[in-house]
């Protein structure tokens, strides 16, 4: 993970679509939509790995290979 305070910046409110979004202090990486008063933030919970297609591809070469 990023120590980085901004690690991604969102365009949209997520709530209004919206996109008058300021970066406020607390909580950390939080902002807020001067459009509807809501204060969010965006987190990455993780990376689904299966469901990436030339992932699934690269597997099932390795499977065959290993079944030889």
């Amino acid at each position: 993970m990023s120590d980085s305070p901004r690690a991604s910046t969102p365009y949209y409110c997520p709530f209004c679509a919206e996109e008058d979004l300021w970066p406020v202090e607390e909580p950390r990486s939080a902002w807020e939509c001067r459009a509807c008063a809501r204060v969010f933030t965006v987190q990455l919970a993780r990376v689904d790995t299966a469901s990436i297609p030339g992932r699934v591809a690269e597997e099932a070469l390795l499977e065959k290979g290993s079944q030889s």
